[in-house]
């Protein structure tokens, strides 16, 4: 089976994470994929693949005679998809033999444009996969699931010789909680890649240092008729307070390494107001100014305003997994060797975003990321080909073989 007829099967179950529950996985619906997953491994050969007590899918393939000293090596990915775009009834459309052209979706007046979108150009040929415009499509990372799926299967009915190869699909990555429960010593990898997006062909070993930040504004509310030197409106002190960071350092102005400040909730009224940012920055020490420059605004502010109340939350989320990839570069070196096999140009990305990756990098489980062929995650536009899938598994399979005779120790 192909990659991306399980992918196509895969996203038709609706796993969309949700934050604020208390629960591990955070909602019951990804348990429906884990379970499945499970199932699936076990008929492929994957005797011990299971489901733990939190939701996360492990299973493992044992080394192949005289390969037993290689390294084990992990794959990740993660089941669940955005909570703040719809996630359910997803209706994968596949486009054969695309023409490198616009894509009018049927269902809310979307467009995949070229002009705006120039990568489409580079598909031409290739079989299209979106969803209908109504809903996301899955590929980020359910896409990363059935190729690993489908390197696995290929592992087992081919013979080839690797080492041991070690399997996790997690729960609630897309709200920073898919390494709160993972068995880094249980899951008995010395190195791990995640698939989880990007064009098949880039290698990320680079992202975001993350925070989250809340301000809490409490305000003094009165009749208007009689606010004059009395009211305090918290929601003119949340846009007060957004105005004052800089005006050039978010998403929609950024690119690269640069970093950003994005408000993505503002909630209340006169009373009380709230507003959640995330922070992000590749370089640690700007990170750590940003978070400065957060307490300095608020402390601004509630000088100005004596009568309000103004209360900052800032906490760490993930940091950059560079510090942790740089002592075992070959995992780099071998995935740019993987990509050269396969045919398929390799592009360093510093990630304007995280993985689980990041954070089991910092568990003590080097885990950069790679590619799986998907575009456009998170929105009606997400899109991804059954070609770049292909690609993706074979990366897969180059990267395990050249593992297959490399000492455990390895300093490659």
């Amino acid at each position: 089976m192909r990659a991306y007829e399980r992918f196509l099967n895969y996203a038709k179950i609706s796993t969309a994470s949700q934050e604020g529950t208390g629960r591990t996985p955070t909602t019951a619906r990804q348990l429906d994929l884990a379970l499945l997953l499970a199932e699936e491994l076990r008929a492929l050969g994957v005797a011990d693949a299971r489901v733990d007590a939190y939701g996360y899918v492990y299973g493992s393939l044992p080394a192949t005679p005289g390969c037993e000293g290689a390294p084990a090596l992990g794959w990740i990915a993660h089941m669940d998809t955005v909570p703040d775009f719809p996630g359910e009834n997803v209706r994968p459309m596949l486009h054969p033999d695309y023409d490198g052209g616009d894509v009018a979706l049927p269902q809310n007046g979307c467009v995949l444009r070229t002009e705006d979108f120039p990568f489409l150009k580079t598909l031409r040929g290739q079989t299209l996969i979106t969803a209908d415009g109504s809903t996301l499509l899955g590929a980020d990372d359910k896409a990363g699931i059935a190729e690993i799926v489908t390197a696995c299967e290929r592992l087992l009915h081919s013979g080839a010789a690797h080492g041991a190869v070690k399997i996790a699909f997690t729960p609630d990555e897309e709200v920073g909680l898919g390494t709160a429960h993972f068995d880094v010593a249980g899951f008995g990898a010395q190195y791990a890649y995640t698939m989880d997006g990007g064009a098949a062909g880039s290698i990320s070993y680079e992202n975001f240092n993350a925070a989250s930040a809340v301000f809490e504004v409490t305000g003094v509310s009165v009749h208007p008729g009689m606010a004059k030197d009395t009211m305090v409106n918290a929601l003119k002190l949340c846009c007060e307070i957004d105005g004052m960071l800089p005006a050039a350092e978010t998403p929609e102005h950024t690119e690269g390494r640069e970093g950003f400040f994005h408000m993505h909730s503002l909630s209340g009224g006169v009373a009380a107001a709230r507003m959640e940012y995330i922070v992000r920055d590749h370089d640690r020490a700007s990170f750590e100014r940003r978070k400065e420059t957060l307490e300095n605004v608020r402390r601004a502010v509630a000088e100005k305003y004596p009568a309000a109340r103004v209360a900052l939350t800032v906490r760490d989320s993930y940091y950059n997994m560079l510090e942790k990839i740089k002592p075992c570069m070959h995992l780099i070196d071998n995935a740019k060797l993987a990509c050269e096999q396969a045919g398929v140009p390799w592009e360093l990305e510093a990630t304007r975003g995280g993985t689980d990756g990041a954070q089991l990098s910092y568990k003590g489980l080097p885990c950069p990321n790679l590619g799986t062929g998907g575009y456009n995650c998170h929105g009606p536009y997400e899109c991804i080909t059954a070609e770049g899938m292909d690609k993706a598994v074979e990366i897969i399979l180059n990267i395990v073989a050249l593992y297959a005779n490399a000492r455990e120790d390895t300093e490659q």
